[in-house]
């Protein structure tokens, strides 16, 4: 593991910042480096407000997406709502379509199969539009790049709204309107939405334009943060309120399928970590191993029993999604040990049978292991087809537009991308992306790194001190839950490996072993008691947590990395 240390704020303004909140320095260190400087930022981090969302208008062709809606309302035209198959895709249509039917009946939602027809807009859906007279579709989470789909589609007739997030490409379809903050010529003030938070931007400027209270779409909101959580964007700015108020509508007035889902938990209040581990699986699921519609009907159900039965089918298909990814998960890395492969750069690695549902969660399963730009394919139709995943810092979209000359086609972000080639072009794109890693990538960034927040002593931790940080939640990309580090601990002796295979460490420290101890769990640190044993002084990377012990609440370490006084 690689420690580094996220840069100190000015003192001065760390100072003045504490003076004015009534919070210690390592607060106000934490605030200042998540660009809050000021009282009045405080508050607007701290309390979300829905008032500070931004005017929808503000993003182009919104005036144009609102008034060809508005069109095909009044003239009672069939609209299809058309998303990918993923969380994001999925949130989207089910708060797009369950929004427009109660403007008009005459609604239709599609999700491409996952495996007949890929990623984004596809043929087949627009001949069922065709097939089924519906003459507007609205495109979520994709579409951006569907230039020869959306002039198919203008040739028999149909007209295109694109809502999405991901790059554009040098040309833009040729839709009646193109959602998307990241178009150049977008001047939209935030750029970080997902495709569910363009959708709710849509209908947010559909329901100013009629002039109706904003608060009727508060029930949507817990889409909104499902999508952002599950789409790993910024918990930022926009995002940040969405995701807020989100959490609390799933806690306190969850739809049907959500209730269905997570009835069976013990927790009381849900976190965006468990949207994204409980909740997010369980809806992807659906598109990974049957169908996205699967998905849709049960967040669209209002009925909770109804929503019960449809959360017992997915459910099944969640067991089927973690046995496939645990037994390719091991046959990708029995691959990589018999191809002699560990040192490199990159990891890409194909069997045919490989599930298509399951090889982006594969590929970060492998990073694990590797930590290193990876690719994971398999064979779909008369092509191959791959899921990326990068490591911090690296572009790995950049890296495939470098190998574009072997590759059909492909897209995403700088962290995860997609793509397709044909069977001969596999063995010249894998010695490209690795001679393109190997040139372009710093070799620290293929080190795992732990970002240290701040450094603090054992006596900063103190209940006060935990209640604010827990106000710093929803935790995700760019404020992501801190990390601190300690100098000078000692382990009271009773340090000790735990877990059935001894994998994990627990701990009770003190600091110059002096005041009070406090407990730690390290989880995958079994291999490194020998640090703590006998005395000896080590230093901690960790976060705070509470555990609860025989109805006992208590804070504690969650250790991330532990390493010698004396190195």
């Amino acid at each position: 593991m690689r420690w580094t240390h996220k840069p100190k704020p000015d003192p001065q303004k760390e100072k003045k910042l504490s003076q004015e909140l009534g919070v210690d320095a390592p607060i106000s260190r934490l605030l200042i480096q998540r660009g809050i400087e000021t009282f009045a930022d405080a508050k607007k981090f701290f309390r979300p407000a829905l008032e500070d969302l931004h005017d929808p208008f503000l993003m182009k062709d919104m005036d144009k997406a609102v008034a060809r809606i508005e069109k095909a309302v009044e003239s009672g035209e069939n609209i299809m709502v058309f998303g990918d198959y993923d969380v994001d895709g999925t949130t989207s249509v089910a708060l797009v379509s369950s929004y427009l039917e109660t403007l008009h009946p005459q609604i239709a939602t599609y999700i491409p199969d996952r495996y007949e027809e890929g990623y984004g807009v596809s043929y087949k859906g627009i001949d069922f539009a065709v097939d089924n007279d519906i003459t507007l579709i609205i495109a979520l989470d994709c579409g951006v790049k569907a230039i020869d789909k959306v002039s198919y589609a203008k040739e028999k007739g149909v007209d295109f709204i694109i809502c999405d997030h991901h790059r554009p490409g040098e040309t833009l379809p040729d839709a009646v309107a193109v959602l998307d903050p990241k178009r150049e010529d977008c001047t939209y003030p935030y750029y970080e939405l997902c495709g569910c938070g363009v959708g709710f931007k849509l209908i947010s400027a559909i329901t100013l334009s009629r002039k109706r209270n904003p608060e009727e779409l508060l029930p949507y909101l817990d889409l909104v943060a499902t999508a952002i959580g599950a789409d790993i964007v910024p918990i930022t700015g926009e995002n940040r309120i969405l995701a807020y108020h989100g959490l609390h509508v799933i806690n306190k007035a969850p739809r049907a399928g959500f209730e269905a889902i997570i009835k069976q938990l013990k927790k009381e209040t849900l976190t965006i970590t468990d949207v994204v581990f409980i909740i997010a699986p369980r809806i992807n699921a659906a598109g990974r191993m049957k169908h996205g519609n699967h998905a849709v009907t049960l967040l669209r159900e209002t009925d909770y029993n109804v929503a019960c039965q449809y959360a017992t089918e997915i459910e099944t298909y969640n067991a089927d999604r973690k046995e496939a990814d645990r037994s390719i998960t091991k046959e990708a890395l029995d691959q990589i040990i018999k191809n002699k492969e560990e040192s490199r750069k990159t990891t890409v690695v194909f069997q045919e049978d490989w599930h298509k549902g399951v090889i982006g969660i594969v590929a970060s399963r492998l990073t694990e292991t590797y930590y290193r730009p990876t690719l994971v394919f398999t064979k779909s139709g008369d092509k191959y087809a791959a899921s990326a995943r990068s490591v911090k810092g690296f572009d790995v979209y950049n890296a495939l537009q470098e190998c574009a000359a072997h590759i059909e086609q492909f897209g995403g972000h700088k962290y995860a991308a997609g793509l397709t080639l044909l069977p001969e072009q596999y063995e010249a794109f894998k010695a490209k992306f690795e001679d393109v890693v190997a040139r372009s990538c710093d070799e620290r960034l293929l080190v795992p790194e732990i970002a240290i927040d701040a450094e603090i002593d054992l006596k900063d931790i103190t209940p006060k001190f935990y209640r604010i940080l827990k106000q710093f939640a929803p935790f995700g990309p760019q404020n992501m839950s801190p990390t601190f580090m300690t100098r000078d601990l000692y382990d009271t002796g009773y340090g000790k490996k735990v877990g059935a295979d001894e994998d994990h460490l627990k701990v009770s420290v003190k600091q110059n072993n002096k005041g009070n101890y406090i407990g730690g769990i390290g989880f995958n640190l079994g291999n490194k008691h020998e640090l703590i044993s006998g005395k000896k002084p080590f230093m901690a990377a960790y976060a705070i947590d509470e555990n609860v012990w025989n109805g006992e609440v208590s804070l504690q370490l969650r250790l991330k990395d532990i390493k010698s006084e004396t190195l």
